[in-house]
């Protein structure tokens, strides 16, 4: 049943995404008069669909493949590959007959709704249900500070109580950003061991956060107890035995009470041998394994929000939207600094790329619409992106040739094309089949 529900979950999701993707290609193409043969829901793969009538010249159906969906426009090399269409002279209703601005519109439709999807599901997020937040009278072990900030004087466990004029009573990191970034403030007052004390920063403290690439809202978060809440398939900890929730309290011998203190501690024994100690019903006892070779042990750890007491703030409609596409742009720029790191070998592609099978694994086994719509306006905004990737047969190798043509004048022509798109197609379908197998390998053996 679980499986179910998390199924039905990533179908919905996923339906919703691509009807309203490709209805942003579908509709400026209709408004340039520009013929649609096909709108699918999935691919209908060797001529088999599940569903389709016709309506307007246009084939609409649902496609047996749940591996995205497409809508086919007349004139424009597409991954049918359908050449012998492009043998015949251009014909007013097609794509390739159409003004470089008209079709560059068709091409950029889709990841335009994509984004302003993402920003507006957000934004209705802040609006239906708030935005958690821990206030300080909770923050019961204080804040977890990321090294730049261990760096200029703050300390684990400590509550920031105000930056400069700017009085704070809960986490709020973005706060904290702006405060510093933006009024040029350097005073913070802490509450530390119960006594309040003053840390300088640095006046140079916001380039060094902004140079160091840390996210926003890892900037400081709350400090928690170390608490297993999900274990990763075939890693250490599972293969050592520890269960969720397991209180891991020690590091051969060392003190890691809280999740802040493991991690850093556990990468200086990178693939060692070590000795970790849980606490199970109040009882502690040591489990022997060894670490991966990048110091972890395959614990996700439990969330603020269940062990410390949350609450909500309310947006109006006219906070929440701003906030929506504030956060969207975080998520975007997150994104991008990922793909970089990834793309520069500094991230693992294998342990971070993944296929349909990890996107599904997402979401919970249960129904939680806030969790289902947070994860659906993510994957919106990482639709988009993706879809921009200046990749044949993407979204973005399309926008790619057709800037170059309004630049220069000059139009990449058709065989090109049909070259570039088969290129980017094998690509593609390759990259596919690389993030299948290490889901198969993840969530199989």
């Amino acid at each position: 049943m679980e499986t179910f529900i998390k199924i039905s979950q990533f179908l919905l999701s996923l339906s919703l995404l691509i009807v309203l993707h490709e209805m942003g290609h579908f509709a400026p193409a209709k408004w340039f008069k520009t013929r649609v043969e096909k709108f699918y829901l999935f691919f209908d793969a060797w001529g088999k669909k599940l569903f389709s009538f016709t309506k307007g010249g246009t084939e609409y159906g649902i496609g047996w493949l749940p591996l995205g969906g497409y809508v086919k426009i007349s004139g424009m090399v597409d991954e049918s590959m359908d050449t012998e269409a492009m043998k015949g002279p251009a014909q007013p209703w097609e794509f390739r007959s159409k003004p470089a601005w008209q079709r560059l519109i068709i091409m950029v439709g889709g990841v335009t709704v994509n984004f302003v999807l993402g920003f507006l599901i957000f934004g209705f997020i802040f609006w239906h249900y708030g935005e958690v937040y821990v206030p300080n009278s909770e923050l019961k072990y204080g804040a977890t500070m990321d090294s730049v900030l261990l760096r200029q004087g703050l300390q684990q466990g400590d509550v920031v109580l105000s930056v400069g004029n700017t009085n704070f009573d809960r986490l709020d990191e973005s706060g904290f950003m702006k405060a510093i970034a933006l009024d040029n403030q350097h005073n913070v007052r802490v509450l530390r061991n119960g006594q309040e004390q003053t840390i300088v920063l640095s006046d140079d403290i916001a380039s060094q956060i902004t140079a160091s690439g840390v996210q926003k809202k890892l900037l400081m978060t709350s400090r928690i107890p170390f608490y297993a809440e999900k274990l990763k398939k075939g890693d250490p900890a599972e293969k050592a035995g520890i269960q969720l929730g397991d209180r891991i309290v020690a590091l051969n011998g060392q003190q890691t009470e809280f999740f802040d203190q493991f991690g850093p501690l556990a990468r200086t024994m990178k693939g060692q041998q070590v000795t970790v100690t849980i606490e199970r019903n109040g009882v502690r006892q040591d489990m022997a394994l060894t670490l991966t070779k990048d110091g972890a042990i395959g614990v996700f750890p439990k969330p603020p929000s269940k062990i410390l007491n949350v609450a909500r703030q309310k947006y109006s409609i006219a906070e929440a939207l701003p906030a929506g596409i504030e956060r969207s742009v975080d998520f975007l720029k997150d994104q991008v600094k990922a793909f970089g790191q990834m793309f520069r070998g500094k991230i693992s592609a294998k342990d971070n790329l993944g296929s349909l099978i990890s996107i599904g694994n997402m979401f919970p086994p249960y129904w939680d619409w806030e969790i289902f719509w947070n994860i659906t306006a993510s994957l919106s905004i990482i639709l988009a992106f993706m879809n921009l990737l200046p990749i044949p047969a993407l979204d973005g190798g399309y926008v790619m040739f057709l800037i170059w043509e309004v630049v220069t004048g000059r139009r990449v022509s058709d065989a090109f094309m049909e070259k570039a798109v088969t290129v980017g197609f094998f690509l593609l379908l390759g990259l596919m089949v690389f993030a299948l197998g290490l889901d198969l390998m993840r969530f199989v053996f």
